[in-house]
């Protein structure tokens, strides 16, 4: 089940386990400093966001790969695209190496010419 990163987190004071950061303090939960909860409320709305982001990048890219091995190259053709753009987002944020970016690219690429001839 998909679940947006922003009803993971709140933007607000609730840090570790659904309580205030004095709250937690108080409690003495796994952090003892405000600035190390607010790097654990951080951590996990980035995680989620990210994992959200791979998670896009590799939907594409098996959309992509069936299209090509059903030999429908007009559709793999207009999906392309999009493809490259998603592959190109995620060398930017980090989700991928740029250079595990250019090789998806290259050898997607490659495989659509293959059916053009």
């Amino acid at each position: 089940m998909h679940v947006p990163p922003w009803t993971i987190l709140s933007f607000d004071r609730i840090g570790l386990n659904g309580v205030s950061c004095k709250e937690a303090l108080r409690r003495k939960l796994m952090a003892n400093h405000v600035s190390s909860l607010k790097r654990i409320r951080v951590t996990r709305y980035r995680t989620a966001v990210n994992r959200m982001r791979k998670t896009r990048l590799r939907h594409q890219l098996r959309a992509l790969r069936r299209l090509i091995e059903a030999n429908n190259y007009s559709a793999a053709n207009e999906l392309l695209p999009r493809t490259f753009s998603i592959i190109d987002r995620a060398a930017k944020w980090g989700i991928i190496h740029t250079n595990t970016a250019d090789r998806y690219k290259a050898r997607l690429h490659k495989r659509i010419k293959s059916l053009a001839a």
